[in-house]
């Protein structure tokens, strides 16, 4: 019997029908209406089409949404400036710079020059330090993401063998942290373990974020797992398609995330979601 669909769509338009109520109570109650700034440096087609999405939800949810949109040849000076004018800003309570910046600048200078309080991306130390101590934090917004997939479908994470492919600070490794928060035993992969696929025929859980098209096939799965798919690969013919094989997977898996449509509809929802936590910190 083929795998149950995880629909990414579907969960996110639920959570973004509950941050529309939260944000309207917060209006009502208090007077707050949660902000974002984002800062666009040049104009690399997929961040621009990545930050009009982010406008339009933030539009739809009723935020005070702001975007910085400058040349690629602005000076680092220049953009860790903005960075600050952002800290000081209390109508913005997430700041968001859109990856990748222009070689001249350097990113961790950037990203460590938002306020921890702001970061609602979660890459700043700060956050990554709480994650992995297990506090409270803002948590990088794709991992999130996978975390409420996995919540939303019913998945009990305790005692259960996750194994996640690949070991980005973005993705790899936070998604890790928190199956560990959740009481699963985890083991993460990379291009130099030895045998992927006995490793793999491991996992309950199996989050692929490799970047690397069609990398985990229906033979490299235990019957009954839960797959995660975070790749997002263009072939040829222009396609997007996933590290896992969806076609191979979905007869052997028990519930399975869709490329497109599954992992990807959910980041710029935890993004929106982190934003209206750190306006709800300010009132404490």
């Amino acid at each position: 019997m083929p795998a149950t669909i995880i629909d990414g769509k579907q969960v996110s338009a639920s959570i973004r029908a509950e941050l529309a109520k939260k944000v309207e109570e917060l209006k009502a109650r208090h007077g707050l209406t949660p902000g974002i700034g984002v800062i666009l440096v040049g104009d690399d087609p997929a961040s621009q089409s990545y930050v009009k999405s982010k406008e339009k939800t933030a539009h739809e949810l009723g935020f005070h949404s702001e975007t910085l949109r400058v040349p690629a040849e602005t000076s680092e000076a220049e953009v860790l400036r903005m960075v600050e004018d952002f800290n000081r800003d209390p109508k913005v309570h997430g700041i968001l710079v859109q990856l990748p910046l222009p070689p001249h600048i350097d990113e961790n200078k950037v990203l460590y020059a938002i306020d921890p309080k702001k970061d609602v991306d979660g890459f700043h130390p700060v956050n990554i330090g709480r994650l992995h101590i297990g506090e409270d934090c803002f948590v990088p917004c794709t991992p999130a993401g996978v975390i409420e997939l996995l919540d939303r479908t019913g998945v009990d994470l305790k005692g259960k063998n996750a194994v996640v492919v690949g070991r980005s600070n973005i993705v790899g490794k936070p998604v890790a942290m928190l199956l560990l928060g959740r009481h699963a035993t985890v083991t993460i992969c990379h291009s130099r373990t030895r045998d992927l696929a006995a490793e793999c025929r491991r996992a309950d859980v199996l989050v692929a974020a490799v970047g690397k098209a069609r990398l985990i096939t229906g033979d490299m799965i235990k019957p009954g797992a839960v797959i995660i798919d975070v790749g997002v690969n263009r072939v040829e013919g222009g396609k997007l398609v996933g590290d896992v094989d969806f076609e191979s997977a979905v007869q052997v898996a028990s519930a399975i995330t869709p490329v497109p449509g599954g992992v990807g509809p959910m980041t710029i929802c935890m993004l929106m979601k982190n934003t209206v936590l750190a306006a709800e910190r300010t009132l404490r």
